[in-house]
């Protein structure tokens, strides 16, 4: 794991201290996302700011919670990429780095349009973790698979995952 990816993860894990739900979900999509991009062959920088963006995709919904008392997708979209920002600041990461998984944060519940690989793999990596975790019915799944999971590596597992 490169060493800021792994100053990230820690430091996301101090951020959501005390709150396991949010760090095994972010593992999780971390996880994906940098296998996927393992698999379709990602160039090494646009993985790492993916495996970034991966980490903090959430960031937004503790402040959500405490400001609207829910954390729906367009709240995320909108708190998470300053917090990321900040976060990010303090690592080793350049300005086009934090801008770029920032545009990834903003836009990690926007399906259309695509913004690049990297946000199709963020995309596939957590609807991979939510679908699981919201026990999405076959149907959904079928619905999902066909609408939203493009790569091909995300497809392969995505399939594998739910027996499709």
């Amino acid at each position: 794991m490169p060493p800021r990816i792994r100053q990230l993860y820690l430091a996301m894990m101090d951020f959501d201290r005390g709150q396991p739900d949010l760090i095994q979900h972010f593992t999780k999509v971390h996880a994906y996302a940098k296998l996927i991009a393992e698999l379709e062959g990602i160039d090494p920088h646009t993985r790492e700011v993916l495996e970034a963006a991966a980490l903090v995709h959430d960031i937004g919904i503790p402040i959500c919670n405490e400001k609207y008392g829910s954390h729906p997708g367009p709240m995320q979209e909108k708190e998470g990429p300053p917090l990321a920002r900040e976060m990010l600041s303090k690592l080793d990461f350049t300005e086009e780095e934090i801008d770029r998984v920032c545009t990834l944060v903003g836009e990690h519940h926007t399906l259309s349009p695509i913004d690049g690989i990297d946000h199709q793999i963020l995309l596939e990596a957590d609807f991979l973790v939510n679908c699981f975790a919201h026990n999405n019915p076959r149907e959904s799944l079928y619905h999902t698979l066909n609408t939203v999971i493009a790569t091909k590596a995300g497809k392969e597992i995505f399939t594998a995952m739910f027996g499709l």
